[in-house]
């Protein structure tokens, strides 16, 4: 359910490409140093562009350095120094990738979820430990997510509800002193976990209807296992504009938070790669959770 917040690469300028790339590598060798280098693997591009948004609360200057890359090892690459934000970005996407692989292995006995559970473990129980009330209310919104699926959730919207809480918990990062800023990140998070849960949720639908897997478009919209192209382009504009209302109050509480820095990759992001992966993902031009390193 992560990897869908990227910049859309071909609008950015090439410095502003670097220093995104910057924070991204700064977020991973955050993970090295603090967690090991294995769950490096884990990380999402959401993560990095949460780091960015934070990093841009703050009138602090943003320094960086060139330096070696271990996945990159032959071409340095510049990276943002650490700091508190990024180090919390970090800690949110151990946090988040324990309990992704910890739900494909309840769920659906993912082989790949089990192992990845066993691998993170000592890095989420570190992770947890920083932010234990945090994760406490993480965990308890994600049980009940997972009620709400057992139960077969037959509202988009209700569905969508505690991943976009999760994300909004998320998003108010407590090393953000001014509380306004806190909030307005908070609905910002809130928006995008709600944009996540329904994209997603159109991007599985083939691989749902085939395994039988829950999926709240399925089931509010009543599939009957006919055609599920004519299945879709019959609700497509009802999704999209469900889509469109939360990337809409993402750009209004964008402009609320008046960042400080880092505008031009974030402007990106938020008015245009968002809607470039709707896009996407909505018409059937990318795979599924399409990702690739940076």
């Amino acid at each position: 359910m992560f990897g869908y917040v990227e910049p859309d690469k071909p609008e950015l300028k090439i410095r502003e490409f670097e220093v995104f790339r910057g924070y991204y590598c700064s977020v991973c060798r955050s993970i090295s140093k603090r967690y090991g280098q294995v769950p490096r693997l884990a990380l999402s591009y959401d993560l990095a562009f949460l780091a960015v948004l934070l990093d841009a609360t703050s009138l602090e200057a943003t320094h960086g350095d060139v330096v070696r890359c271990f996945a990159h090892p032959v071409r340095k690459r510049f990276v943002i120094r650490p700091n508190r934000f990024i180090d919390y970005a970090s800690d949110m996407n151990i946090i988040l990738a324990y309990y992704n692989l910890e739900d494909k292995w309840s769920d659906e006995k993912n082989l790949l979820g089990g192992c990845g559970c066993l691998v993170l473990k000592n890095a989420f129980k570190k992770a947890s430990k920083r932010y234990q009330e945090k994760t406490k209310r993480i965990e308890s919104l994600l049980d009940e997510l997972n009620r709400l699926e057992r139960e077969k959730c037959d509202s988009v919207d209700a569905a969508a509800e505690p991943f976009a809480n999760i994300m909004r918990e998320v998003f108010e990062c407590p090393h953000v002193e001014d509380e306004k800023k806190r909030k307005v990140l908070g609905w910002l998070g809130y928006n995008i976990g709600r944009w996540i849960y329904i994209l997603d949720a159109w991007d599985d639908l083939a691989d749902d209807v085939k395994s039988g897997s829950y999926n709240a478009i399925l089931t509010q919209y009543r599939y009957d296992g006919g055609d599920l192209d004519a299945f879709k382009a019959g609700i497509k504009d009802k999704l999209d504009f469900s889509l469109t209302y939360s990337l809409s109050e993402c750009e209004k509480a964008y402009a609320l938070l008046g960042a400080q820095k880092n505008t031009g990759i974030l402007d990106n992001i938020i008015y245009s790669g968002l809607i470039v992966k709707t896009d996407k993902v909505v018409q059937g031009r990318c795979g599924n959770n399409e990702k690739k390193s940076i």
